[in-house]
């Protein structure tokens, strides 16, 4: 028996669509092609061909085309996301719908890029899931027709994500990027008995949020304020991802040194809009992949210290994919809570970031080991449903760097040894959330959320067995919620 699992970053409420055709695992263009097929020789009724989970690695380049898709979706529209949802890829019969068109530079819901000499939509959008999860970007993809955005649909989305979390004994959930139009699916699947797990939620503000949109925040924090559905913190991006060349680095990219990537806010708006957050009482969890996002972020909670003197705030860098060695101290020194996600480092689904960032930099890549002895407060979270939502694939893969099949391990240097990886997965991610007094152990006056093991993840010979451990039973509040069939 454990504490029970906090998930610190899980996207419940997009989870995985029942009609989309999975791409995960897929190794080339034409592996992706031919699921397409497969998937509309089965489900010939779809109107839009949507798709989840297709890798870099599997597209030359990196960078998927329109033109890569032609005839093989029997003239629908597709809309395909990538594994991180960060990038889309479309066909040509979906870019009028979807708005994308010669010149156009920004959608409601993406970057498109452009053709360089014809200005002409290439196939290829970025910034996904900063724009595109976001109440505006929503309703245009919604408006464009893109199924799945309907009340309905994204409630039945929410309940799958969630029976799955409690069945993998997640007694918190922390949804990391909403609304506040997506609050009440939250509050009926409360009032359905669908939200067996605790839940927090984070609203998304953009750059150009302005005071009226904070009061409203704050009016939603103060609606939903209980141990079982509570809105509080904010998230927010500094930058994207690195696959794309989005990220933005200290240095150029090694595959593409014309590039270092760029930060969405310039740092003294960034510094700004933090200092008024906290002002407000907010937690901020800010999205940071590269190694300049991360700084940035550092900067400006180093800033708001001298401004505002010492708090317990706990913002959150979520994702520290680069750290540069010189800011693995500030992280403690400065209170800020790194939340990570071990999965994304497995070399499967890494081989692309690594070939961007270079061997130069792998050394500081997903510094979980170097993080850790330097005093932060390492936070474990799947990313659902970029990564697996099992907890044990978060636990095998930081205590080993390897693939599912115990391939590839790269980087030891920044694996950590089981105890500290089950402490992220419970008490880490508990102080994340200010819930550690509550959450996170087993002892007298916390919450009884509990999750019982088909195996003693500390009794295994082979790491590997740790993907074979099954959660059991479930328990929230003292009251069993899950038992396994």
């Amino acid at each position: 028996m454990l504490p029970g699992f906090v998930d610190a970053h899980n996207h419940v409420r997009l989870g995985s669509n029942p009609d989309a055709v999975e791409l995960a695992g897929a190794a080339s263009v034409d592996e992706i092609l031919e699921r397409i097929r497969d998937h509309l020789r089965r489900r010939p009724e779809l109107a839009w061909v949507q798709g989840e989970g297709w890798n870099y690695r599997a597209i030359p380049g990196g960078r998927p085309t329109a033109r890569l898709l032609e005839g093989a979706t029997g003239g629908r529209p597709a809309i395909l996301f990538s594994y991180d949802a960060h990038t889309a890829w479309v066909n040509r019969e979906a870019m009028e719908p979807l708005g994308l068109a010669a010149g156009v530079a920004r959608l409601a819901w993406g970057i498109p890029e452009l053709d360089p000499v014809t200005q002409e939509p290439t196939g290829f959008v970025t910034e996904v899931a900063t724009l595109g999860i976001s109440e505006e970007g929503e309703r245009a993809l919604a408006a464009a027709g893109v199924p799945g955005y309907a009340d309905d649909a994204r409630y039945r989305r929410l309940v799958r994500s969630l029976d799955a979390a409690i069945a993998y004994g997640i007694t918190t959930v922390v949804e990391p990027q909403n609304g506040l139009d997506d609050l009440p699916l939250f509050e009926r699947a409360r009032r359905e008995g669908a939200l067996r797990s605790r839940l927090v939620a984070a609203l998304l503000c953009l750059p150009g949020t302005d005071a009226s949109r904070l009061d409203a925040l704050e009016e939603a924090r103060r609606a939903y304020d209980d141990d079982r559905l509570r809105v509080a913190p904010i998230k927010l991006y500094i930058d994207d991802v690195v696959e794309p060349h989005t990220a933005a680095l200290l240095e150029p990219y090694a595959d593409r040194p014309d590039t270092a990537g760029e930060t969405f806010w310039e740092p003294e708006e960034f510094t700004a809009f933090l200092l008024e957050l906290e002002r407000r009482g907010f937690q901020a969890y800010t999205h940071a992949t590269g190694d300049r996002g991360v700084r940035t972020v550092l900067d400006a909670v180093q800033r708001c210290r001298e401004i505002h003197g010492p708090r317990d705030v706990r913002h959150q860098i979520v994702h520290a994919e680069l750290v540069h060695p010189e800011d693995l101290p500030r992280f403690a020194a400065l209170g800020v809570v790194a939340c990570v996600q071990p999965r994304h480092c497995a070399p499967d689904l890494a081989g692309e970031w690594r070939r961007a960032v270079g061997p130069r930099r792998e050394r500081w890549a997903w510094p979980l080991r170097s993080l850790a002895a330097h005093g932060a407060t390492l936070a474990f979270s799947s990313d659902w449903n970029v990564a697996e939502m099992d907890p044990m694939t978060w636990l095998y893969t930081a205590v080993t760097r390897a693939d599912l099949q115990g391939h590839d391990a790269w980087n030891l240097d920044e694996t950590v040894d089981l105890a500290t990886a089950v402490r992220a997965a419970t008490l880490g991610s508990a102080t994340a959330i200010h819930a550690e007094h509550e959450r996170g152990s087993i002892r007298t006056g916390a919450l009884a959320d509990l999750v019982v093991l088909s195996a003693d993840p500390f009794a295994v010979d082979d790491p590997l067995e740790l993907l074979s451990i099954r959660a059991t039973a479930t328990v929230v509040g003292g009251r069993v919620v899950h038992r396994a069939g």
